[in-house]
């Protein structure tokens, strides 16, 4: 296995992995207009970014279309990953990492609070049982590291979590890189938050559909917070198949649009 392999340099930019819901786009059985639509940015795989720091690419989660949309981006190695949450569409790529050990000579640290290692350490037990009579590369080498609500250096970069209601019974967390902030699955920002997204050049925003959702945001209450926090772009993600591309990019006001997988931000 190589050393180094052959990769786009993302330094300084951040990159959208996936932009859909957790059954993305298109879905399963399903024939309305966006889920057979043509245009490339309807196709929407479940959510995550790549960021290139100075020391190195970060992930934000592992999608389950992770090995698909590394390959597409052209992100040959992986570096870290921090996590927002333990949902399955947020985790249940990570065996996809496997090859990193080779790469970095070592496990992939993964920065998460308790909720989200407890689940990895569950689902992936057999990436934390004994490697003995296995081959290199049975199974991927990890390194969980727990964060909380203190601003944390990852790779050579400042990231400040930020504490996100997803749905009345699920707290997690975005996160803040710079004038950047990632607000993914979330329902409610709770006052404090706000006061840690004031400022931003970029805010991506969780916006699922155009009716109320218990644990995400609507395309109106998306719409509301980025007019109290008047960021100077404002990306939606995390979106279904309730919201096509098109239609509504002529619908939004200026300074908001639409996130689509591919897209990417400068981190400066």
């Amino acid at each position: 296995m190589p050393k180094s392999p052959t990769t786009r340099d993302i330094s300084g930019q951040l990159i959208f992995l996936g932009t859909g819901t957790s059954v993305g786009v298109p879905a399963i059985g399903c024939g309305c207009k966006v889920c057979t639509s043509s245009n490339p940015k309807d196709n929407r795989t479940r959510c995550g970014l790549v960021l290139g720091l100075p020391e190195g690419n970060l992930l934000v989660d592992t999608p389950p279309d992770l090995r698909h949309q590394l390959l597409r981006e052209q992100v040959g190695i992986v570096h870290a990953v921090i996590y927002t949450h333990e949902h399955a569409d947020h985790i249940f790529g990570l065996d996809d990492l496997r090859l990193m050990q080779f790469y970095l000579g070592g496990p992939v640290p993964l920065y998460c609070e308790e909720p989200v290692e407890e689940r990895i350490r569950k689902s992936f037990d057999y990436a934390f049982q004994s490697k003995s009579g296995l081959h290199a590369g049975a199974i991927p080498q990890l390194e969980p590291r727990r964060i909380g609500l203190e601003p944390v250096e990852i790779l050579g970069a400042a990231v400040l979590p930020v504490r996100l209601n997803h749905g009345p019974r699920l707290d997690i967390l975005g996160f803040r890189f710079g004038k950047i902030a990632y607000c993914t699955d979330t329902s409610k920002i709770p006052t404090e938050s706000m006061e840690r997204l004031q400022g931003l050049d970029v805010l991506i925003l969780d916006c699922l559909r155009r009716e109320p959702h218990l644990t995400h945001f609507s395309l109106g209450q998306a719409l509301a917070v980025a007019e109290q926090l008047k960021p100077k772009r404002t990306l939606l993600t995390h979106v279904s198949h309730e919201l096509g591309y098109e239609e509504v990019s002529r619908e939004l006001p200026p300074g908001v649009e639409l996130a689509y997988d591919g897209l990417s931000v400068p981190l400066k």
